[in-house]
């Protein structure tokens, strides 16, 4: 059980940082390109867009659609998260505290972004 307030915002923070690891981080794209093709257009006015092609079919096309599902992939990330503080928090507490600390610092970053463009 979740003791404080600030327990759960350590969890929803590296619950977040974990999710995006696993959808959009570049260096875990190894563990998506066997399920997913990921491919860039350049756009008429210079920008990148990013699109996506599930592969194949049965377990591999189920894994490519839960990776590609921000929200499908934070449900499985909380329950490896929570489960994970339940039953080893000595080894999940730092992990924990790591992904919320880098969560943050993104957060800060994307409010800086916004603030100096």
């Amino acid at each position: 059980m979740i003791d404080s307030i600030l327990e759960f915002i350590l969890l929803c923070f590296a619950t977040f940082r974990l999710t995006r690891l696993f959808v959009f981080d570049k260096i875990t794209q190894f563990l998506r390109k066997p399920f997913i093709h990921e491919y860039e257009e350049t756009l008429e006015d210079g920008t990148i867009e990013t699109y996506i092609e599930i592969k194949g079919t049965g377990m591999r096309r189920f894994m490519g659609e839960l990776l590609s599902c921000y929200w499908c992939t934070g449900v499985w990330c909380a329950a490896i998260m929570y489960t994970g503080y339940l039953t080893v928090p000595d080894y999940f507490s730092p992990i924990i505290l790591i992904l919320s600390i880098a969560s943050c610092a993104s957060f800060l970053e994307a409010i800086l972004l916004k603030i100096i463009n």
